[in-house]
């Protein structure tokens, strides 16, 4: 029988700005996902007093947590992924003091975890900046920005010490090539050459972060967090071929940088070809030396690439602007459904770096139906899950060495890509619509009961 190693941490994963709502609660100030209230693909809108959106309550997490944590528990969590809104603990982002209510909040939070036994793994920075940094320095293009991440993640590393002990620099660091604002606090008509002068600003920044929490707390480890971007050639033409190395570059390059501590000859190549200069001092190149402990990342679906243009015309605008791979099943959002490619992942990024990697989001969005007797039976959920996690369990046996799984939204949550709560992740169901009409109740679906059996028998339940 095939279980999970003994030290495989089990669990779930949040954002802030998706669960916790309280959006100007105890001095907090505005970020950039609160003036992107229809999600991080979403308009820029300037709040007035009065107005709202569904991610300034969300579901809640600010004032119920205690009550979400003991229903994680009561699933056998071993560990939660949770982010820090930084404008809690610095509003406008460039103050010199912090926000003591919200530092006091995450004392309460990482205190509530720990008795029930929960690691906290924690973000740094998930889909978020303070907007005053965009207003006032224009984001990550300008330098300053630096300095003042590194004074929060110095903060937070101080005060939380002897609380946390596994920590994530950015999110999804490499969506800022999608999704500048939401990445690097730019507007969408920003150049490449804006976009990827304030990723270098950005990847500089967490390298000093990776710098401090060892400096700070000797024992703790600190990785990074990608977007798995996998991408296949559509056909076997070399031309294709070669095209999906291209795209997978795209994303590779902020890992390769983050754990290898300079940049790959594939992106000066592809910056001399761009004619894009970058500014990069002496000073950058020797903080980026200060490479992370470990890889995490997100993994949702693969496409294809190809040379084919009519194909690729018609890619254009999905998420990630992939051709879709014919011999895969899509999700009612049109993701499409790879559990082998997971397997596939976890290999090539445990060949390419040989460090630990930790799955922190996986997970299926979906329309649940609450039955006439409150039931939801979401079998479909089960059996996403069930097939990638037996990929995980094979890539395992393979000899990569993992971390473990916090799958994504173990509670409904708003969704980061449009703001609905109509998409759907969770384990435990949440009473709110789009619209923000409901209980915000509480309740478990099928699938809590069958996660719950995962976890105790180590993965020894998993059908394969």
């Amino acid at each position: 029988m095939k279980t999970f190693p003994e030290n495989f941490l089990w669990g779930g994963a949040l954002a802030a700005n998706q669960v916790e709502g309280a959006y100007l609660a105890d001095g907090k100030g505005l970020s950039t996902s609160d003036v992107q209230p229809k999600g991080v693909f979403g308009e820029v809108v300037e709040r007035v007093a009065g107005d709202s959106g569904i991610k300034d309550v969300a579901i809640d997490f600010y004032h119920r947590y205690p009550q979400d944590i003991e229903l994680f528990a009561e699933m056998g969590f071993s560990c939660l992924r949770v982010s820090i809104a930084w404008t809690r603990i610095f509003p406008q982002g460039d103050e010199q003091q912090p926000n003591d209510a919200g530092l006091a909040f995450y004392d309460r939070l990482f205190d509530e975890l720990a008795s029930h036994h929960i690691t906290p793994l924690v973000t740094l920075s998930h889909y978020e900046m303070p907007w005053g940094l965009v207003k006032q320095y224009g984001g990550w293009g300008n330098r300053k920005v630096i300095s003042c991440f590194e004074r929060y993640a110095r903060t937070v590393f101080n005060r939380y010490q002897h609380k946390v002990k596994l920590w994530l620099t950015f999110n999804e660091i490499n969506m800022s090539l999608h999704a500048p604002m939401t990445g690097v606090g730019l507007p969408e008509t920003s150049s490449k050459a804006q976009v990827y002068q304030a990723i270098h600003h950005q990847l500089v920044a967490s390298a000093l972060a990776v710098k401090a929490c060892h400096e700070i707390i000797p024992d703790a480890k600190i990785g990074n967090m990608l977007l798995g971007g996998l991408v296949y050639p559509l056909t076997c033409k070399p031309e294709d071929v070669f095209r999906a190395l291209q795209e997978n570059h795209s994303w590779q390059f902020f890992g390769d940088v983050q754990c290898r501590g300079v940049y790959p000859g594939y992106m000066r190549r592809l910056f001399r070809d761009k004619g894009i200069e970058l500014d990069i001092t002496p000073e950058d190149l020797e903080a980026l030396k200060s490479t992370v402990d470990f890889v995490s990342f997100s993994y949702y679906m693969t496409g294809c690439v190809t040379t084919d243009e009519e194909h690729n015309k018609q890619a254009r605008g999905n998420i990630l602007s992939m051709v879709p791979n014919p011999h895969l099943a899509s999700s009612e959002w049109g993701w499409q459904i790879d559990p082998i490619g997971l397997r596939t992942l976890l290999n090539e990024l445990w060949d390419r770096y040989q460090k630990p990697l930790f799955i922190v989001e996986n997970g299926l969005g979906a329309k649940d139906h609450v039955n006439a007797d409150g039931s939801i039976q979401d079998d479909y959920r089960i059996s996403y899950l069930n097939d990638h996690l037996v990929q995980v369990r094979e890539a395992i046996e393979d000899g990569v060495e993992m971390m473990g799984y916090t799958c994504w939204g173990p509670i409904d949550l708003v969704s980061a890509s449009k703001a609905e709560l109509s998409k759907r992740y969770g384990f435990i169901y949440v009473d709110r619509d789009d619209n923000g009409n409901g209980t915000l109740n509480r309740s478990r679906k099928k699938s809590f009961y069958w996660y719950k059996e995962v976890i105790a028998s180590k993965g020894a339940t998993l059908k394969e």
